[in-house]
């Protein structure tokens, strides 16, 4: 497990500028203007947990601090969200006290990690005419047709925040879905519209989709 880093070293960000999930952390960073360190993952077929930031999962974001990692992009958020000096309002997943909202972060974080399967299973040199990466197209297609219909009620019904957690991972996911060319994103049209307004953001802007050398 890596060892927690020497304070007052401020933190150091594991995972790679490709990543939806390492952008959600990223965009909660420059929000919050919590300055960090970023070390890039390298081999994502690696299978040693070093790679990682000590993480068993093998599994990328990784926040490194002198009292110890936080695994995810979650966890990772919160801490930085306790880090800064900014007093953001933000919305957590269990604030969602809605069907809809509860929804939308459960087919939002789904529809993440079914794109990482097929990203990966491309990647790794699987199979595409496969029964499970059919089913998986059939869901990710199901859980984004989803999305369309009901996103905008949904992010309708947030409270008044600063920044919410489902709003960075919708962002993240959708223009991700194209930046990988997974699934073309021109039919969604409200998808699209939310993509545009959120990524006039500075946050957005400064944390855009990129290959690392």
């Amino acid at each position: 497990m890596a060892a927690p880093l020497e304070s007052p070293t401020r933190p150091i960000l594991v995972g790679r500028s490709s990543s939806h999930f390492t952008r959600i952390a990223r965009i909660f960073a420059a929000e919050l203007r919590v300055p960090y360190d970023f070390q890039v993952v390298k081999d994502l077929m690696s299978a040693s947990p070093e790679d990682y930031g000590g993480n068993p999962a093998l599994r990328i974001p990784v926040l490194r601090t002198s009292e110890g990692s936080w695994f995810g992009a979650l966890n990772i958020c919160r801490e930085l969200w306790r880090r800064s000096d900014r007093a953001s309002r933000v919305v957590w997943p269990e604030a969602h006290d809605l069907p809809v909202l509860a929804n939308l972060q459960e087919i939002t974080s789904q529809a993440m990690a079914t794109e990482v399967s097929l990203v990966m299973g491309r990647v790794g040199g699987g199979g595409e005419e496969s029964a499970h990466h059919a089913k998986l197209r059939k869901s990710l297609t199901g859980m984004l047709s989803w999305l369309e219909e009901h996103a905008p009620a949904a992010l309708e019904a947030l409270p008044a925040r600063d920044l919410s957690f489902v709003e960075v991972s919708l962002f993240c996911l959708v223009v991700h879905l194209e930046f990988r060319e997974v699934l073309p994103m021109g039919g969604y049209t409200n998808l699209q519209a939310f993509c545009e307004r959120f990524g006039k953001r500075a946050s957005a802007v400064e944390t855009t989709f990129k290959f690392d050398v």
